[in-house]
């Protein structure tokens, strides 16, 4: 499975960003997808989770403002952001796993995208 990200950028504080990664090479209907952010000096964290089944879930600081879904008849997986904020910033990744298993833990993901950079001013 191949999954390309884009939609990054730079924006002004409270404005918004939708992010996409499409995915290739292999069933996307049969995959858990997550959206996760590195800043700089920091650990990869989860951001998003959507299961295959629709089921989403969402870490703390972002509960509210972001939105994941999935679009399987265009193997996509897309990230809403508003009310972004400059702590949002971040080089963000989407993630594909196959298995089960805890979604914001970054070992259970089986396939990386590239990283697309987002930069919040202030």
């Amino acid at each position: 499975v191949q999954l390309q990200a884009s939609g990054g950028g730079l924006v002004q504080a409270g404005g918004s960003l939708r992010l996409s990664c499409a995915a290739s090479g292999g069933t996307f209907s049969d995959l858990n997808m997550g959206w996760f952010r590195q800043a700089p000096g920091k650990e990869r964290e989860s951001v998003a989770r959507i299961k295959r089944n629709g089921v989403t879930s969402y870490s703390d600081p972002v509960k509210g403002r972001f939105t994941i879904s999935r679009d399987n008849a265009k193997n996509t997986v897309y990230l809403q952001m508003d009310a972004l904020e400059p702590d949002d910033t971040a080089v963000y990744y989407c993630a594909a796993a196959r298995g089960y298993g805890p979604l914001f833990q970054v070992l259970r993901y089986d396939y990386w995208g590239q990283g697309t950079l987002v930069t919040v001013s202030s």
